[in-house]
């Protein structure tokens, strides 16, 4: 939903649940969920993040110099930070920063970011494959530019590094994404109702991909 703000459209997504309140959140990458009860008009929810307009553009333009700040840091500086399961981190917080030059800096939090992701996935996949009832053939963690996991024909699973930079659910998402792959190759009708029977808001996981992917970067 686009709402527009006093000095600003933003782009939010809603989950509507059982809670009597209508409430905002605002994750460290900028993605705007609003929660509201079940069958809650639109114009309630455009008033609500209206009435908290201020907060909600306070909230983005930290997100935004933050980000805009990252990009100019070098690896060495002491103050830049790193996603990780969806937070910033020092990089002092993630890895060993002792007698080693940017390079080295740099391949050491590919290796973390390899070790963790590697580490998650293999943790959270067995829930989902009892509950998917299917078994892959192989499971590896790699390095790709433009897909954050895919399924082989002979049920062989890849996941993106840089997943490890996303929120655990997110994680979650591309893990049941390829999983529901074992079973339907195609991204058909059938695909996607055995992908929502899992993780019903599997849209809004898609959309932080597509928006913040690549702040989710070396």
């Amino acid at each position: 939903m686009k709402i527009q703000l006093e000095h600003r459209i933003i782009e939010c997504h809603v989950a509507y649940g059982p809670g009597r309140k209508i409430t905002i959140h605002i994750n460290p990458t900028g993605l705007i969920t609003v929660k509201a009860p079940n069958g809650t008009i639109d114009e309630r929810i455009e008033s609500a993040a209206r009435q908290h307009g201020e907060w909600i553009e306070k909230q983005l333009r930290a997100i935004e110099r933050a980000r805009e700040a990252q990009q100019i840091r070098e690896y060495d500086d002491e103050e830049r930070k790193f996603l990780h399961l969806g937070k910033y981190c020092l990089l002092s917080e993630l890895i060993d920063t002792a007698a080693a030059d940017e390079e080295e800096l740099r391949q050491r939090l590919k290796k973390f970011y390899f070790a963790s992701c590697k580490k998650i996935v293999s943790e959270r996949i067995p829930m989902y494959q009892k509950q998917l009832k299917v078994t892959p053939k192989s499971i590896e963690i790699v390095e790709s530019i433009t897909k954050w996991g895919s399924c082989s024909s002979n049920k062989q699973l890849t996941f993106n590094y840089r997943l490890a930079m996303a929120p655990i659910e997110v994680i979650d998402y591309v893990i049941v994404h390829e999983l529901c792959h074992l079973t339907h190759m195609n991204h058909d009708r059938s695909f996607w109702r055995r992908v929502g029977s899992v993780m019903p808001d599997y849209k809004e996981k898609e959309a932080f991909l597509a928006r913040y992917g690549q702040a989710m970067t070396l």
